[in-house]
């Protein structure tokens, strides 16, 4: 890597440390069961809380999103984790503090690893284009342009005559996180996107290791090493595992359209026909992506930002079961507060302070991917319901702690997001049934929906593909594990157990229900295909953990006939699924062979040299967030780019992706021959009436603007403005109307 690249890099990770040193003393407190602390998790507890504060008061108009005001706030959480730190002092023996300190050392410099090593592998090919990178980066660009929240949107401009709002309405939290470490960093955002991607990665695969090191731990005490193996494969198989999709490397392979049984295929190792996202779309018409690719790909799309709040929040379900044992101190001398709290407490099962912070996490979630949200809505309900059966063992009592439980988490995800939810306008329009009968065609039952030609189902072989790996292991664990202990009728149940039991039963449930219903959306054929990705992806994180706690715990039981066989069978599925990252990695970064650096507009440089001259002329002279007229066009191609990498609105940017979030065509495509008539007409008083509509302030005239407008008239532009920028054929015009 050139020093440039290294020293963004080494820039990028101290502002993590910073941010993670800032919140560790109320981690520890939180984390303290935990043989790392939380350590690792306090560079997202840090994130979270930072990046929300500085959120939530923008919303509100007090506090601009300034560097400044960000680097205050950081001093505000840092000082007040220092005073709680002190009232609430931790009393570790010495050699937990040896211990303590290994692990500091161990996960700092695993996680400046991971960061160097996908910044490495992601500087092969920067680019900030293709897929929904112009979407990503441009709700960056606007979020790091704007003073206060919610962000505009670039892609749509504000016009007099739509109520719909010109907000981003879309969730926009992660991508709000982006432009937080931007701004501290002072890294320019072409390099911190990449730098994003490797970030996610990296608290990917060191979360998944210190939650996996802390479950293993929980059932091996005596021996640390067991854990140490645990967090290393928990954390491959979540940030690099594929699935058994892989199989088809050993055969001729099958149409991308077609897929075919393996076993009906000609066999032999076949690498170079092998097509990695094949992977991702193997039930015809959905969608079934996991981390890896993602990082591959390079979206910094809500499901790849939410990983590390996810992985946070299951570090906290897990915590709270490992806490749930502990005793509650007498209540005799109490202050009222504290007594309050207490009561609380041995009512819920949970504090709440604890519950406060899961339903802002949850809430952050729900911002950043919106299932999220409702999945570990229902996760942390589940958890809870058995904590108070366990501690009650009466039905009623489990019921009436859980749902108390359950309406105060409900309360604070509520008002948590409620400043998000006061500007978004929802966009899905209710929850379809697979295969309705047929007296049902055409009714709704409040939000479910009966629709016709709506039954799409998925083979058992397929689902077995991508999934079978996390269900060998299970079964192995069922077979190997569970029936045993019942059998034997003993206490074999560690905290460890139920963790995995519960996130299990929850992930098997996330992958049934798109076999029986959808969230309805914008796309006919694929109409469960975001429905069958979101819920898939979750469930790929917990299953993952699982795995590597399952592989330990059977690996802890006395030789036999049947651990030989789970044993030998496990290392023909781990290959399987641990040769993915070698077929995808290799394929989209073209072996690794060329290194361009981590500058992701690279691209616009090379292929429209005038534009990105533009561009940057914009980024350095155009203040604000000034509406700019270019051309629009289809999703996924290059229209859109100048909105996309200045965060200047436009008229009508992707007009398909729009319709995604306001769930209606009718504005975008009313724009669409207005944006043409500007560029086309040679009526000056239409091109003013257009251009005061829509507030336009600059013009630009590119490469595919003279290509999609051929009746394009520009000497028009000298009467309706000044030309204030040109290169080549490129011109920006400033309108003086």
């Amino acid at each position: 890597m050139p020093i440039s690249d290294i020293q963004s890099v080494i820039l990028w990770w101290s502002t993590f440390f910073i941010i993670g040193l800032s919140v560790f003393p109320v981690t520890r407190i939180i984390f303290h069961k935990f043989i790392d602390q939380g350590y690792i998790f306090s560079k997202v507890l840090g994130i979270f809380l930072l990046s929300y504060s500085i959120w939530l008061l923008g919303v509100v108009k007090i506090v601009p999103f300034y560097q400044e005001s960000i680097i205050i706030l950081l001093l505000i959480i840092g000082a007040i984790n220092i005073l709680i730190a002190k009232k609430w002092k931790l009393k570790d023996p010495p050699e937990n503090k040896t211990i303590l300190v290994s692990f500091i050392v161990i996960e700092e410099l695993l996680f400046l690893a991971t960061l160097t090593f996908w910044s490495y592998i992601r500087a092969h090919e920067p680019s900030i284009r293709g897929l929904e990178k112009f979407m990503d980066f441009g709700f960056i660009e606007s979020i790091l342009r704007g003073t206060y929240f919610p962000p505009l949107d670039m892609w749509l401009t504000k016009s007099p005559d739509y109520e719909g709002g010109y907000f981003i309405n879309y969730y926009y939290f992660g991508h709000l996180v982006a432009a937080v470490l931007t701004k501290l960093s002072t890294i320019p955002s072409l390099i911190t996107y990449n730098l994003m991607i490797a970030t996610t990665f990296a608290f990917t695969f060191c979360l998944s290791f210190s939650l996996g090191v802390n479950i293993v731990f929980n059932f091996i005490k005596t021996n640390i090493k067991y854990a140490i193996i645990g967090g290393f494969l928990a954390a491959f198989l979540v940030s690099l595992g594929g699935n058994l999709h892989t199989i088809y490397s050993l055969t001729t392979g099958y149409p991308n359209e077609n897929p075919a049984p393996f076993w009906q295929l000609d066999k032999g190792w076949h690498p170079e026909t092998y097509w990695y996202p094949n992977a991702t779309r193997f039930i015809p018409y959905t969608i079934h992506e996991f981390p890896i690719y993602s990082f591959v790909v390079a979206d910094l799309h809500g499901h790849v930002s939410d990983i590390p709040f996810v992985l946070l929040t299951l570090a906290l379900l897990f915590n709270l079961i490992l806490k749930s044992g502990s005793d509650l101190k007498e209540t005799k001398g109490l202050t009222p507060l504290r007594n309050f709290f207490h009561e609380f407490h041995s009512r819920t099962s949970v504090s709440l302070p604890y519950l406060f912070l899961l339903g802002s996490l949850v809430a952050v979630m729900y911002m950043t991917n919106a299932l999220d949200g409702l999945i570990y809505l229902v996760l942390t309900a589940a958890i809870l319901l058995y904590l108070n059966w366990h501690k009650t063992h009466t039905v009623i009592a489990t019921l009436t702690k859980t749902f108390s439980a359950s309406l105060f988490l409900l309360f604070f995800f509520l008002i948590a997001s409620l400043p998000f939810s006061y500007f978004f306008r929802p966009f899905g329009t209710g929850i379809g049934v697979l295969c309705a009968p047929d007296f049902l065609i055409g009714k709704n039952l409040g939000p479910v929906l009966f629709e016709e030609g709506k039954c799409q189902k998925s083979d058992f072989w397929m689902l077995t593909i991508l999934w079978g790996f996390f269900y060998y292991n299970i079964i192995g664990y069922l077979l190997l594990i569970v029936i045993p202990g019942l059998k034997r009728k003993i206490s074999f149940l560690h905290a460890a157990d139920i963790f995995v039991i519960t996130t299990t039963i929850i992930s098997t449930l996330l992958l049934i229900f798109p076999e029986f219903f959808y969230v309805k959306d914008i796309y006919p054929a694929h109409y469960r295909a975001n429905t069958m990705f979101k819920l898939g992806y979750q469930a790929f994180m917990m299953l993952g953990l699982n795995s590597a706690y399952i592989f330990i715990r059977i690996t802890k039981i006395k030789f036999g006939i049947s651990k030989t066989i789970y044993l030998s069978g496990f290392a023909v599925v781990f290959f399987l699924v641990g040769i993915y990252p070698f077929f995808a990695i290799n394929s989209y970064y073209g072996g690794l062979t060329t290194y361009r650096g981590l500058d992701g507009l690279q691209w616009m440089k090379q292929e429209y040299l005038q534009d990105y001259e533009a561009v940057v002329w914009l980024k350095q002279n155009v203040f604000g967030q000034s509406v700019i007229l270019e051309a629009n066009g289809e999703s996924y191609t290059d229209y859109a780019r100048i909105s996309a990498n200045t965060g200047l609105p436009t008229v009508i940017g992707w007009p398909v992706h729009e319709w995604l979030w306001r769930g209606s065509y009718d504005e975008a495509g009313k724009r669409i021959p207005e944006v043409q008539m500007m560029y086309e007409s040679p009526d000056l008083n239409q091109t003013k009436e257009l251009l005061n509509k829509y507030n336009v302030e600059y013009v630009f005239i590119g490469t595919l603007e003279r290509q999609k407008y051929p009746n394009l008239v520009e000497n028009k532009w000298e009467t309706l403005g000044e030309q204030v920028f040109e290169s080549g054929n490129t011109v920006i015009y400033k309108v003086m109307l």
